[in-house]
């Protein structure tokens, strides 16, 4: 405390020695006593240049000898009064090494410096300076504390980086060491693998030698008891043998003896039986011829019962003859007049004009409900293009009319590939016309040879008697309407054609005439001639194809199961089983119409039979898409082939 005092004194002098340097320069006649020190700046003599800076330290060491002399004096006096103190061998200092008197001259600086007028303007200079020294001190404390957190800073970033590699090196050695314990585990385990693989290949060579030992032994066993069986069974059959050679031979010896006694009885016995049944035999014939030689000496002895026999013989051979005879006669008269042609192969009328009325009546029904029911269009299962159907529908109506006015019919002719639909178009313009349906086909006129057109008159007369008029529809009329002209024609088929031509010359309101060919060029030119409509029948489109598709669906698959009206066919037909739908939509029928493109309507009507025949081949007779597009696509692929293969041929030809 002391020390800072001293230090507080120290420069509190130095300030005051400034600012009295700056009072001596305004007043230099201002003098202070009080004290026997003369400080230059504060003298009272006349004013003269300031002193050199030694004169100070001169007059001060000239006052210290004094002062010093002083003090033995009073030591000596509080000696002599008898206190005892301590010594003190330096005057100017206490017992305790204090030297007072550099506070007492800052203490008179003091006094000196308060009694300047410039007293006020020294303590503010003094106090600038401490506020300057305070701040340079602050500035220099905020320096010293940014490099104090500089060095924290420094510090901590040492000490994370320090962290960091402690904890890469502490995460090195972690790994370094699972590392190690793994590639030990693995070690251990492959070394257990082994260990257990050496020792099961051990456990398995043991087995398999205890195996083989027990089987060896079991052999060896085996063997031994099948020789002593084989031994048993020779010892056993040789015994039997034995006991057997001699039975038999007991029992031959036997049967000999029996024999060699009833030999003679038996030979007697055949002989009586032998006699007995040739003298039966020759009586019986004996007795035959008798009666037959006396009815023949009496019918020929007696004139009238030798006629009367030879007539009834005749009589009897005559009748059955004339009768025979004459109800062929008769029987092909009737058919001939009343009967259907040869020629027609299927007809709406029956084959007597009392035949099958009733069943008629039935199934036109039937027809009419299913045709109702099946297609919207009123036409049946026929599929046709938009505006072939509806060129067919108004030459139905025309038809009809044609009929209720009495007017001429119009002949027509049906051309295009085949399967597409030329016959029951023409079936189905007969029904909706109200006429009679009848269908021949031109491949039976040229077996018929010279009677061909005896055939083909008595069709057309037969055709004429038609209360309602009749459709005569002949598929296939290129074989026997071709070109006259022709080599390989024959002279039976040219006059059939004539004969044909001869009927159709005018215009009939009885027989409408339809024919129907793949090759309408073929055609003979009278025939053509003939012709009033002409339709083309072309391969069905998509949309066609998509009717189709779902036409036969239901006719071939829908309703493969359901029993048809007939109480005797429902007792003795079996139950069909009925095929089950899953998943078969319209867009798959569409993507079927997209690949069968060039496909007949026949061809598809058997694609779905081929359909109904793979449901029925499968195990749970379900119809799932897989199944349709499998045969679908088989289908296809057939398709192409016989048009491959028909193509060849062409070139070939």
């Amino acid at each position: 405390m002391a020390k800072t005092c001293a230090m507080g004194l120290i420069s509190a002098l130095a300030a005051a020695s400034a600012s009295s340097s700056l009072l001596s320069q305004t007043n230099q006649n201002v003098a202070f006593a009080d004290g026997p020190f003369n400080f230059p700046l504060f003298s009272s003599s006349s004013p003269s240049p300031s002193p050199s800076p030694s004169g100070s330290p001169q007059s001060s060491t000239g006052q210290l000898p004094s002062q010093s002399s002083a003090s033995p004096a009073s030591t000596t006096d509080k000696e002599g009064s008898g206190n005892v103190k301590a010594r003190n061998d330096n005057p100017r200092t206490s017992s305790a090494g204090f030297d007072p008197e550099a506070l007492e001259r800052g203490a008179k600086a003091l006094r000196e410096i308060s009694s300047s007028s410039n007293a006020k303007k020294a303590f503010e200079l003094m106090k600038k300076q401490e506020e300057t020294r305070q701040a340079e001190l602050a500035e220099r404390a905020a320096e010293f504390k940014a490099m104090q957190a500089q060095a924290e800073t420094e510090r901590q970033r040492v000490i994370y980086d320090e962290q960091k590699k402690l904890t890469q090196h502490q995460a090195q050695t972690k790994s370094q060491m699972a590392r190690y314990e793994d590639e030990l585990a693995r070690k251990r385990m492959q070394a257990e693998n082994e260990y257990q693989r050496a020792r099961n290949q051990e456990l398995v060579k043991l087995q398999e030698e205890s195996a083989i030992r027990q089987e060896q032994a079991r052999r060896a066993t085996e063997e031994q008891i099948q020789a002593q069986r084989r031994q048993t069974e020779r010892e056993k059959a040789e015994i039997e043998r034995e006991t057997i050679r001699v039975k038999a031979m007991a029992e031959a010896e036997g049967r000999a003896h029996e024999a060699k006694l009833a030999e003679e009885v038996n030979r007697r016995m055949l002989v009586d039986r032998a006699n007995a049944e040739r003298e039966k035999w020759v009586a019986a014939i004996n007795t035959t011829f008798d009666h037959i030689g006396g009815g023949l000496r009496a019918i020929l002895t007696d004139q009238n019962k030798l006629v009367v026999a030879v007539g009834g013989l005749t009589a009897l051979a005559a009748g059955i003859y004339t009768t025979r005879e004459g109800a062929r006669v008769i029987w092909g008269y009737v058919d001939r007049i009343l009967g259907q042609p040869s020629l027609i192969r299927e007809s709406s009328r029956g084959k007597y004009p009392w035949s099958g009325i009733f069943s008629r009546a039935m199934s036109s029904l039937r027809k009419g409900d299913k045709t109702s029911s099946k297609n919207g269009n009123g036409f049946g299962e026929v599929i046709l293009h938009p505006s072939l159907q509806k060129r067919i529908q108004q030459l139905s109506g025309a038809t009809a009319n044609t009929k209720a006015h009495q007017a001429p019919f119009r002949n027509m002719l049906f051309y295009g590939p085949p399967g597409t639909g030329k016959t029951m178009a023409a079936r189905e313009l007969a029904g909706k016309s109200g006429l009679d349906y009848a269908l021949m086909t031109g491949g039976d006129v040229a077996p018929l040879g010279p009677q061909a057109v005896t055939k083909i008159h008595q069709l057309f007369d037969w055709a004429k008697k038609s209360k309602r008029g009749l459709l005569l529809f002949i598929d296939e009329a290129d074989a026997f309407l071709c070109e006259r002209n022709k080599t390989y024609m024959s002279e039976a088929q040219r006059s059939a054609l004539n004969a044909l031509l001869f009927r159709t010359g005018d215009q009939s309101k009885d027989i409408v005439l339809a024919l129907a060919t793949n090759r309408p060029g073929d055609l003979d030119s009278a025939v053509a001639d003939r012709i009033d409509e002409v339709l083309e029948f072309p391969l069905p489109g998509e949309d066609e194809r998509f009717k189709l598709l779902k036409l036969y669906l239901d006719k071939y698959i829908a309703q493969a199961g359901s029993r048809k009206p007939g109480l005797l066919q429902n007792l003795f037909k079996k139950q069909q089983q009925k095929i089950e739908i899953k998943g078969l939509t319209d867009d798959i029928l569409r993507e079927a119409a997209a690949k069968t493109e060039g496909f007949s309507g026949r061809e598809i009507a058997k694609l779905m039979a081929s359909v109904q025949a793979a449901v029925y081949g499968s195990e749970n007779c379900v119809l799932d898409p897989s199944l349709f597009r499998e045969v679908v696509d088989y289908k296809v692929a057939e398709h192409q082939q016989r048009r491959k293969l028909a193509g060849a041929d062409g070139d070939g030809a």
